[in-house]
């Protein structure tokens, strides 16, 4: 119970993601203090917007996008949502860790999967909208803002050489784009074949 309550921490999340979306460089400066690790990051932003992602995707599901099919097809997108976001940022600071260690900038799964998931929150604000009203699919192109959270992120947290700066940024740019590609891909063919064979 005392996990679900710190899980839940409604005070925190909407203040930290203001933060980060209108100070990042402030913000960064605090998370870099508080020194926290993977696990309450993911606790407290990951698996929050996850849930928010998710519920998004099964509600545009069941009113918009697949309206003609039945209530249970918009709960796989929902969990489809849940286990895509959730896949791509572990995998994605996995590998930014070990890009970190190729550039000679440390080895830290903590400072990595920090600036993964911060990173990603513009992301996952402009899914939560465009899920819902496919209309306003235009609007994840604010998803890029995170780049400059990255970028002040990876500043504040790996101090890296000017040189090494774009290298890290495109690195893990191109990671988390193939990722998220790749398992949508993925996870839309398992989804809709076991629907299909024998739900529908």
């Amino acid at each position: 119970m005392t996990r679900f309550l710190y899980f839940m921490d409604i005070k925190f999340i909407p203040k930290r993601i203001l933060n980060i979306m209108i100070s990042p460089v402030k913000t960064w400066a605090v998370i870099h203090s508080e020194n926290k690790s993977a696990r309450d990051t993911a606790y407290k932003i990951v698996f929050p917007l996850s849930v928010l992602v998710a519920v998004a995707a099964a509600i545009g599901s069941f009113i918009f996008t697949h309206s003609q099919l039945s209530v249970v097809y918009s709960v796989f997108m929902g969990i489809k949502y849940l286990i895509l976001i959730t896949t791509v940022v572990y995998l994605s600071a996995i590998i930014f860790n070990t890009i970190t260690h190729t550039l000679d900038l440390g080895r830290d799964y903590s400072i990595s999967f920090r600036i993964i998931a911060y990173s990603l929150i513009p992301l996952l604000l402009c899914l939560i909208v465009s899920l819902v009203f496919e209309s306003l699919f235009f609007i994840n192109i604010l998803a890029f803002y995170g780049l400059f959270i990255f970028w002040a992120g990876a500043e504040r947290m790996l101090d890296p050489p000017a040189h090494k700066k774009v290298p890290m940024l495109i690195a893990a740019s191109v990671t988390v784009i193939v990722l998220f590609i790749s398992i949508n891909w993925i996870l839309t063919r398992v989804f809709d074949r076991i629907y299909f064979a024998f739900l529908a």
